[in-house]
C-alpha cells in the first residue's frame, strides 16, 4: 500500500480556516489535536511537510494530503481500517481470552485502528505466549479480510505442535544439598509416569522462574545468606522437542544470627512487639522466618490503626565470623481511620444484615484483624459464594481509608423436589423448601417432607439469628417423624416409631468465639413392634416402661468456634459439648451428653490436616431403669466409621441387627487434598482418611480398646445444585466376623 504525501501550497499564506475531508470514524477534533497548524499561522512548504508527518505518525491514516483553497487549509485523509474482529483457530493450550489479552497489551484489539506494520509484532507476541508454555514448534498464519464499512477482520490459524519435554535438569555448584533434595522442590521435572496428567515435564519460563526462587528459599532459609544463581542455560534440540536446563549456583557460607533487634518508631511497647519476632540470636539465618517476622509486626501495628506500616529487615553480615546482625526497622506511618464501610454486590441481602457482622467500626482507627474477622463472619453466614475486601485511601487525605467489601451472592432459597438414594435408607423422596435469607433479612424458614423406605418426615422451622440487637437468636420447630427402623436396609433392631414434636431454641454469643445454645421441646413418641422379630432387650424395655411416651426434653450446648468457614473450613477449631435431659414432666427420665472436637491444621500449600473426635454417653435416672433403646448411639457409615454399613457397629440383637449403645467413641484423621484442575471450584472437597470407633453398652460389657473398628481410604464431597453428594472408598481393618462391611459408600439427595 503506497503512501502519498502532497503539499499543495505554492506560496506562503496565513491560514484563515481549516477543513478536514475524508473522516469516517475519527473526529475532526482528533485531527486538530495532532495537526501542528492552527488558524492564524503562516504556512509554508516546510510547515505542511511537518504537518503531514505528524498526522501520519498517529497511525490513523494511510494517506494524507494538504491542499489550499484560497486562505483555507484543506486536509484530505484516508483512514486506516479498524479491527472489527480477531479470531483464533487451533488454539488449545492457551485460551482465546489469554491470547487476546496479550495482544491488547500491545495495542492490537477489537475496535483499534489496523496497522499492517504491527502484524509482525503481533505474531511475535503470540509466539512469545506459546514459547512460555513450551510450544517451540508453533506455527502461526494470519488472514486479513476487508469489510464494506472500512473495517476488517483478522483471523489467526495456529498449529501448536507438541510441547517441548524436559530431558535433563542439571544443577551445578551444589555441595550442601543433593540434586534430589533440590529438584524435589521444583515444579518442573523430567518425564514421570504422571507427567501426562501434571504436565510438569513441559518447559515454561514462568515455572522455571518460580523454581529458581524456590532454590533461593532452600538455601536462604538454611543460613546461606549470600547464595545466588550465577546463570541459567536453557537449550532446545534442533527439532524443538527436547529441553535441557542447566542452573549454575554459588552456595556461599552458612550464617547464624549474632543479634536481633528492633529499630525505628516503636508505637507498641518494645517487649510486646518483640513477641512477634520469630528469629533469635544463635539461630540460622532464615529468609522465611525473617519475612514472617516482618509480617507479624506489620499485622500487630495494623491492629493499632497503622494500616500502611513498613517493616524492613536489615541484615549486617560479618563474613569473617559468618554471622548476621539482624535489625527490623519499623516505620508505622500515620494512624489511619475508617471513613466508611461499604458493601457491593449484595443485591438481595440488606446492608443491615451484613453490617451487624462487622467488627470494624466506622469512625474508629482501622484494625486489620477486625477487618479480616468481619470478612470471616460474612463468609460464615452462608449467603455468599465469595467475599473480598479492599481498603483504598480516601482521595485527598493521608489518614483515612474506606473499607469496601465485595460479595457474590449465592441463591439462599432452595426448592428441592426429587428423588435420592442412600445405601442406608434406600429410595428417598424429597420435598424441601428452604429460605436461609428470607427477603434479605437474614432470617431462615424451612419446610421439609421426606419419604424413604424407613423414614417419613415432616418438618417446619424458623430462626431469627438476631432476635435481639446483641445477637441472641431464637428459633421454633415443629416436626412429625415415622420410622420403620426394622427395615432390613439399615441394620438396626426392628421397631417402628411415631414422633410428634414442637420446640424452641435460643443461641447466645458469649464472646467472639464462644456460644451457648438452650432449647426445649415436647415430644409425643409411640413405639410399634413386630412380635416375630422382637429382641429381648427391646421387649424388656416396653414391658417395664410401655410403648407410649411424653418427653419434655431440655438441651444446652457450649461451643468454641474459630473456623474460617462453616461449610468447607481450612483452618480453625470447633469444640462443642452438648447435653440434653428428659426432665420431670414427661414419662421417661434419661440424659445424654456428647463432646465433638474438630481441629484444622493448614499444611504445605493447599493441604489441610483435620483431626476429629467425638464421645457420647447417656444413661437413665429416677424411675427409668435404662437409657431408652431408641435414644442409643450408633456408629458405622459415611458420618462416623466408613467402610462399615451405616449404624451397624456395636452391640447386636439376636437377629444380628444393631442395638446401639449408651457410649459412642469415634475418631477421624483426614488429609484434605487440593482438587486437581478445579481449585476455584469451592463446592468440592477431596480427602484421604483414617477412621476409628465403636459403640458400647456399658450395662452389659466393658469398653475394650482392642474392639475399636478402623478403616482407611479416600472420600469426596460435592455440594451440587441438587443436594449433597458424598462418596467414599474404604478398607476396613480390625473388623470382626459378624461385621457388615461396605467398602464403597455414597449418599445423594440428602444433606448431613
Amino acid at each position: 500500500m503506497g503512501l502519498l504525501l502532497q503539499a499543495a501550497v505554492a506560496e506562503d499564506f496565513i491560514v484563515d480556516d481549516i477543513r478536514v475531508n475524508g473522516l469516517r470514524r475519527i473526529s475532526a477534533g482528533t485531527v486538530f489535536n495532532y495537526l501542528p497548524i492552527t488558524v492564524g499561522d503562516r504556512v509554508d512548504e516546510k510547515r505542511t511537510q511537518e504537518a503531514v508527518r505528524a498526522l501520519f505518525k498517529t497511525g490513523f491514516f494511510k494517506d494524507v494530503r494538504l491542499e489550499r483553497e484560497g486562505d483555507v487549509l484543506v486536509v484530505e485523509v484516508i483512514e486506516r481500517e479498524s479491527i472489527a474482529d480477531i479470531t483464533f483457530k487451533g488454539n488449545k493450550a492457551i485460551k482465546t481470552e489469554e491470547l487476546l489479552k496479550g495482544l491488547g497489551d500491545i495495542g492490537f484489539a477489537k475496535g483499534e485502528v489496523f496497522n499492517e506494520g504491527k502484524l509482525d509484532k503481533v505474531t511475535q507476541e503470540l509466539r512469545r505466549q506459546y514459547y512460555s508454555n513450551g510450544k517451540y514448534g508453533v506455527k502461526i498464519d494470519s488472514k486479513i479480510t476487508p469489510l464494506d464499512d472500512n473495517s476488517l477482520t483478522v483471523a489467526f490459524t495456529i498449529v501448536e505442535g507438541e510441547a517441548a519435554r524436559i530431558r535433563e535438569i542439571n544443577i551445578v555448584g551444589n555441595k550442601v544439598f543433593s540434586d534430589k533434595e533440590l529438584l524435589s522442590e521444583f515444579k518442573l521435572s523430567t518425564p514421570t509416569w504422571l507427567s501426562w496428567f501434571t504436565k510438569d515435564d513441559q518447559y515454561s519460563k514462568q515455572k522455571l522462574s518460580g523454581d529458581l526462587e524456590a532454590l533461593r528459599s532452600i538455601y536462604q532459609d538454611n543460613g546461606y545468606v549470600d547464595f545466588h544463581v550465577e546463570s541459567t542455560q536453557v537449550s532446545i534440540t534442533p527439532d524443538k522437542a527436547d529441553v535441557y536446563i542447566t542452573v549454575n549456583i554459588a552456595e556461599g557460607e552458612q550464617y547464624t544470627l549474632s543479634e536481633v533487634k528492633l529499630a525505628g518508631r516503636l508505637i507498641v511497647d518494645e517487649k510486646e512487639l518483640f513477641e512477634q519476632v520469630t528469629t533469635r540470636k544463635g539461630m540460622l539465618f532464615s529468609r522465611k522466618e525473617t519475612t514472617q517476622t516482618s509480617k507479624n509486626i506489620t499485622d500487630r501495628l495494623g491492629n493499632e490503626g497503622y494500616a500502611f506500616a513498613n517493616v524492613n529487615s536489615i541484615p549486617k553480615l560479618d563474613k569473617e565470623k559468618k554471622q548476621v546482625a539482624l535489625s527490623y526497622f519499623v516505620d508505622p506511618g500515620q494512624r489511619v481511620y475508617v471513613r466508611r464501610v461499604n458493601f457491593y454486590g449484595n443485591s438481595k441481602t440488606r446492608d443491615e444484615v451484613i453490617r451487624r457482622e462487622m467488627r470494624q467500626m466506622e469512625g474508629g482507627w482501622i484494625s486489620t484483624a477486625q477487618v479480616e474477622r468481619s470478612k470471616v463472619r460474612m463468609q460464615r453466614l452462608g449467603y455468599f459464594e465469595d467475599v473480598n475486601v479492599e481498603t483504598p485511601a480516601v482521595p485527598g487525605t493521608t489518614d483515612q481509608v474506606d473499607v469496601n467489601y465485595t460479595v457474590k451472592e449465592r441463591p439462599s432459597g432452595n426448592l428441592l423436589l426429587g428423588l435420592g438414594f442412600s445405601q442406608s435408607q434406600g429410595l428417598i423422596f424429597n420435598t424441601n423448601i428452604t429460605q436461609n435469607n428470607f427477603l434479605g433479612s437474614g432470617k431462615s424458614l424451612n419446610f421439609a417432607f421426606n419419604n424413604s423406605e424407613i423414614n417419613r418426615t415432616f418438618r417446619l422451622g424458623y430462626v431469627n439469628p438476631f432476635w435481639t440487637l446483641d445477637g441472641i437468636s431464637r428459633g421454633f420447630n415443629f416436626g412429625w417423624t415415622e420410622t420403620e427402623a426394622g427395615a432390613r436396609l439399615n441394620n438396626v433392631t426392628q421397631f417402628n416409631s411415631r414422633v410428634a414434636s414442637v420446640g424452641m431454641n435460643f443461641g447466645i454469643p458469649i464472646t467472639e468465639y464462644n456460644f451457648i445454645s438452650l432449647g426445649a421441646s415436647y415430644e409425643a413418641t409411640r413405639i410399634g413392634i413386630n412380635p416375630f422379630f422382637l429382641d429381648p432387650q427391646v421387649a424388656r424395655f416396653i414391658f417395664l416402661e410401655g410403648d407410649d411416651f411424653r418427653i419434655l426434653r431440655l438441651s444446652s450446648a457450649f461451643s468454641y468456634d474459630t473456623r474460617n468457614s462453616a461449610l468447607f473450613p481450612t483452618k480453625g477449631v470447633l469444640q462443642q459439648i452438648r447435653g440434653e435431659i428428659a426432665s420431670p414432666g414427661g414419662d421417661l427420665r434419661f440424659w445424654k451428653v456428647d463432646y465433638d472436637s474438630r481441629v484444622f491444621f493448614p499444611l504445605h500449600k493447599d493441604y489441610v490436616l483435620l483431626v476429629k473426635g467425638s464421645v457420647g454417653y447417656g444413661d437413665a435416672y429416677g424411675d427409668t431403669f435404662e437409657l431408652p433403646f431408641f435414644e442409643n448411639f450408633f456408629a458405622g457409615g459415611p458420618r462416623t466409621v466408613r467402610g462399615y454399613e451405616e449404624s451397624s457397629l456395636g452391640p447386636k440383637d439376636i437377629f444380628n441387627d444393631a442395638l446401639g449403645g449408651n457410649l459412642s467413641i469415634v475418631g477421624n484423621v483426614e488429609l484434605i487434598l487440593p482438587v486437581p484442575f478445579i481449585k476455584e471450584f469451592k463446592s468440592v472437597r477431596l480427602t484421604a482418611f483414617y477412621d476409628i470407633g465403636n459403640v458400647y453398652d456399658t450395662t452389659f460389657e466393658d469398653v475394650e480398646i482392642d474392639s475399636l473398628r478402623m478403616s482407611t481410604g479416600v472420600s469426596g464431597i460435592w455440594l451440587s445444585p441438587f443436594g449433597m453428594l458424598s462418596v467414599s472408598i474404604a478398607q476396613p481393618f480390625n473388623d470382626q466376623l459378624n461385621d457388615e462391611i461396605q467398602k464403597f459408600q455414597f449418599t445423594f439427595g440428602t444433606t448431613f
